[in-house]
Formats: structure tokens, C-alpha cells, sequence
């Protein structure tokens, strides 16, 4: 597929047309998320996978720009953002574990960018020169960040499918209880899936925490580094 012309406004890039798409579906899809969980999750799914094809155009037409990336980042994460406060909803005894999935998430994400500005990288996702191990093979092998990213999303959007407003008595909604109903229900396809997305989600959240420390290492570094006395030739 040819390149568009080089004057060709990045506002207007097709992976940021994507992009845009991606802000409208996930707005729509929130407006409705406690009136019709159906199109909720249609239109989430929908900017999930968009999430993948602006990557693919960008690097097809040749129009990566650093807007698109940080369009694509913020979107990513406004996104899971909403759903974990939709489950906080759902799941009212258990806001503290889908709040802390949040602030972890985005929290990860910004060190990692702070600290590939620090270290002068043009992508936070560059770690030819991480120390960790887990950290190169999630972001080089794009199958197994992408069971990690897709097992994260589908199990927050299984469980905010699968939540209700009612308890069973005075038992408040347990996403631990929901996801075993769910598993010892052999006809429910929605077990299935999670059964197969809770190793992916795990994975995810390891990888946020080492992300996060390697990040801060990376921040210390350059506070040393930029205090300590001249060197003499």
C-alpha cells in the first residue's frame, strides 16, 4: 500500500482517524454501560481491536507519529480505567482491589514513559537494554503481550458482564464467587473464557509491577547521575 503524501496533516493520519474512532465507541459505550451491557461491550471490543489495527496502518502507510502514540497510550488507558471504576460498581466490596488495578496500571504506563524520555528512547516499548527478562519477552513477543493485554481486558469485561447490582442476600458480589459460578457452569461459554484469560490477566500485572520498578530504577539513575561531582580528565 502506497504512502500517502509527506505533507499529509498527522492530525488527520489514518491510524489517528482510528484513533478518534476509538474515543467516540468507548465515550458511546459508557454513556450506556448501566443501561445496555450488550452494547457496551460491542462497542469495547470494537475499540480493542481498533487498538490493534492503528498499530498495523501506522506501520503499512508509514505514518507513525508521536501524537498517534500517545493518542493510542491515553485512550488505552482511559479505557481499562472505565471499566475497573464500572466494576467498583458491581463489586461495591471490592472497589479497593479494582481501584488499586487501576492506579497500578496507570501508574506503570507513566513511569515507563517518563523513563524512556529520561534514557532517550523514541518508544516505551524499546528494552534492548532491559535488565529484565520478562520485560523483553512481553514487549518483543507481540503473541504473548497480546494474550497478556487481551486475558486482562476480557476478564474485566467477563466480570462486568457477569456483575449485577443485586446480592444474594445480605452476600455482597464476589468477582472470586462470580468466576467460579461461572467456571462450575460447564454450558457457560463466559467460564471458558475465563479460565483462559486469568493467566494472561496475572502475567499483565507482574508485568506492570516490574515495569514500574525498572522505570523508577531508570528515574533514580539519572538523579545520580546528574548530582554527582565532575569528573576530572
Amino acid at each position: 500500500m502506497a504512502d500517502l503524501p509527506t505533507d499529509w496533516p498527522i492530525y488527520l493520519y489514518i491510524p489517528n482517524l482510528i484513533g478518534y474512532a476509538r474515543v467516540i465507541a468507548n465515550s458511546v459505550a459508557v454513556s450506556v454501560a448501566f443501561t445496555n451491557k450488550t452494547v457496551f461491550a460491542t462497542l469495547y471490543l470494537i475499540s480493542f481491536i481498533c487498538d490493534e489495527l492503528d498499530g498495523r496502518f501506522a506501520r503499512v502507510l508509514n505514518q507513525r507519529s508521536t501524537f498517534g502514540a500517545v493518542l493510542d497510550m491515553v485512550t488505552d488507558r482511559v479505557s481499562t480505567a472505565s471499566l475497573l471504576v464500572l466494576l467498583t460498581h458491581f463489586y461495591k466490596s471490592w472497589f479497593a482491589l479494582f481501584l488499586g488495578l487501576l492506579a497500578l496500571d496507570i501508574s506503570s504506563h507513566w513511569f515507563q514513559v517518563y523513563g524512556t524520555f529520561l534514557a532517550s528512547k523514541t518508544s516505551h516499548k524499546d528494552m534492548a537494554d532491559s535488565k529484565s527478562s520478562l520485560l523483553r519477552l512481553y514487549y518483543r513477543q507481540r503473541f504473548f503481550m497480546g494474550y497478556c493485554a487481551i486475558g486482562s481486558e476480557v476478564l474485566y469485561l467477563l466480570l462486568y458482564m457477569l456483575g449485577t447490582t443485586e446480592s444474594a442476600g445480605n452476600t455482597p458480589l464476589s468477582p472470586l464467587g462470580v468466576i467460579q459460578a461461572a467456571v462450575e457452569d460447564r454450558k457457560s461459554v463466559f467460564g471458558i473464557l475465563l479460565v483462559a484469560a486469568i493467566p494472561g490477566w496475572a502475567i499483565k500485572q507482574i508485568v506492570n509491577i516490574v515495569q514500574m520498578k525498572t522505570a523508577a530504577d531508570v528515574c533514580v539513575q539519572f538523579d545520580i547521575e546528574r548530582h554527582a561531582p565532575p569528573k576530572d580528565d
